[in-house]
């Protein structure tokens, strides 16, 4: 299973170049999600990577794959939070300037952590797709190199680098349950996972506001949606109607997808917080939320819930975790 853009053999060398600065993340297995699910589920901790969130991998493979010019220009991406906090975390161990567009949306604590790495931060309109109008237009004004955060193959490749570790660390897995956006980290696992083996069953989940990818592949092609607010910030914004690469490469590798409401996603954050002692952020938690309500069927065999990131206000955790005990 491979994608004209993103082989197997590219995973594995974005593992290779990635290794200095992406951490191994553990996995574990959670009696709690096992019971409730039915079947054995372990959780890949991604919020426990350097900045937070599987982002890393990506923007550090294409950072690290960049020519010398291209790093003295300086790079630009736009982010609903964590990729741009990656993109300023490797641009600055590089030496390399970093403009980071957001949107007004992204939360406090994301836009303070970009900051803080030394990167320029461009607030600009009130959803992702207007702050990716504006960083391409700046991308052409200021000769600066673009790192999507998601449909570009070395995103990809550094994504599915958790594939690779998964295989490596419960190679009988059977199913793997994905937080799903723009499809870069879903595609990049699910393409390392079907080499291995094409019965591995793959599942995206987001949130049921403006969940585009999953409406997109519904549709057959590339839609547009008015972004909603929702705790799973992480996941919000568009695909990009001329998206090149992660569309059809989930249209192959993705099996299922499932949705999960705001109370589900933030019931979910408790959960790992109460059981597991894991610091969760709503788009970290959709996979969690999705097996506790039961929203994927016919689960079989060993599943696997990538927790994709941690980035989460702290008194917005708070708020969830004492409302749910409420």
């Amino acid at each position: 299973m491979s994608d004209p853009a993103v082989s197997l053999r590219d995973i594995y060398l974005a593992r290779q170049r990635i290794s200095s600065i992406a951490a191994r993340t553990p996995l574990i297995d959670s009696p709690f999600l096992s019971q409730a699910a039915g079947v054995p589920v372990y959780l890949k901790l991604e919020n426990l990577q350097r900045t937070g969130s599987f982002k890393l991998r990506g923007a550090t493979n294409k950072l690290l794959s960049l020519s010398d010019d291209e790093k003295a220009r300086g790079v630009i991406t736009v982010s609903s939070g964590n990729h741009g906090r990656a993109v300023s975390y490797v641009a600055r161990q590089l030496g390399i300037h970093a403009v980071v567009c957001i949107s007004e949306r992204v939360p406090r604590n994301k836009v303070e952590a970009i900051r803080g790495l030394g990167a320029e931060v461009v607030i600009h309109g009130v959803s992702y797709d207007e702050a990716d109008a504006e960083a391409r237009r700046l991308q052409q004004a200021r000769g600066l190199t673009m790192v999507d955060p998601f449909d570009d193959p070395l995103v990809i490749a550094g994504q599915g680098t958790i594939g690779l570790e998964l295989l490596e660390e419960l190679p009988t897995i059977d199913a793997v349950v994905v937080p799903l956006s723009g499809g870069g980290l879903l595609g990049g696992i699910a393409l390392a996972l079907k080499a291995a083996s094409p019965a591995i069953r793959t599942i995206g989940v987001s949130m049921d506001r403006a969940p585009v990818m999953v409406h997109s592949l519904r549709a057959g092609k590339p839609i547009e949606l008015e972004e909603e607010e929702t705790i799973a910030d992480a996941l919000a914004g568009g695909i990009g109607l001329d998206n090149r690469h992660t569309f059809r490469l989930l249209q192959r590798v993705l099996d299922d997808t499932a949705l999960v409401s705001e109370e589900e996603i933030a019931a979910a954050m408790a959960f790992a917080l109460d059981k597991h002692h894991l610091v969760v952020e709503g788009g970290g938690a959709v996979g969690i939320a999705a097996l506790l309500n039961d929203r994927v069927d016919h689960l079989q065999g060993n599943v696997v819930v990538v927790v994709s990131g941690g980035n989460v206000d702290l008194e917005l955790l708070l708020r969830v975790a004492q409302e749910r005990r409420g």
